[in-house]
């Protein structure tokens, strides 16, 4: 394969290849600011359809990524910026080490970029198979479905809706309050006294998460039937009167 022509530059400070060119900004060597890239990127697209045409996808990829980084510190240089603090911001130009980042970066884009278009041209030449094996073949396929019993879907689907084991959290924190227990003093003590409020239900509860805790059991035994619970007004007192028995 011929190799691509060398893509030259014709500017007032320097005569020759672009990537010297890059070469010598990105040293510092050059003043970004002296460098006009729209003149040159027109070049680039003027020619690239008649003279750079055995360009690879690395080289143009290199080209644009190294005129962005010289617009970036164009437009750093040209921008109004803060008072400089240290000797080196007093000198001007861009850090030596952000140009030395930089330029990693442009490697790694340069070596990744080969390496996409190796797999690339390698993709062109593959092909898919569309047909399937013919027909003296396919008695050979292997029948997945020949050990599999009743017996084997029953044990499956048993496995699946075995219940999720009991996930001790007492290292967690203790449960001192279960719903069962506050059910059962709820029902004692309206059993005693059939009139009653939540107020009085829950005026020997020390923490919070036991008033919760009997409260939900209001809930739940309202929900089987066994209490009645009215408010005359919002945010009012609520009145709990036991009714007994279970709901239908």
């Amino acid at each position: 394969m011929a190799t691509a022509p060398e893509f030259l530059v014709e500017l007032p400070i320097f005569s020759g290849p672009f990537k010297l060119l890059a070469e010598l900004v990105l040293d510092q060597k050059v003043d970004v600011c002296d460098v006009p890239v729209a003149r040159f990127t027109d070049a680039f697209l003027a020619r690239g359809a008649a003279e750079l045409e055995s360009w690879t996808l690395e080289e143009a990829t290199w080209f644009l990524a190294v005129c962005a980084v010289m617009l970036e510190l164009k437009v750093g240089r040209l921008l109004p910026g803060p008072e400089p603090d240290t000797e080196e911001e007093l000198l001007g130009g861009a850090s030596p080490d952000l140009v030395y980042a930089r330029s990693i970066e442009l490697a790694a884009f340069r070596r990744l970029a080969s390496v996409l278009a190796e797999r690339i041209a390698e993709a062109a030449l593959m092909s898919p198979r569309t047909a399937g094996p013919p027909p003296e073949l396919l008695h050979l396929y292997p029948d997945v479905m020949a050990k599999v019993t009743p017996e084997a879907l029953r044990d499956a689907m048993a496995s699946l809706f075995v219940p999720s084991r009991f996930v001790d959290l007492s290292h967690v924190t203790p449960i001192r309050f279960t719903l069962s227990d506050a059910m059962a003093t709820v029902r004692e003590r309206l059993a005693q006294t059939p009139h009653s409020s939540v107020r009085d239900l829950v005026s020997d509860c020390e923490e919070r998460l036991e008033v919760v805790v009997r409260f939900l059991a209001l809930l739940e035994l309202y929900r089987e039937g066994q209490v009645e619970l009215r408010q005359a007004k919002v945010f009012g007192e609520i009145k709990v009167r036991w009714r007994g028995g279970r709901a239908a």
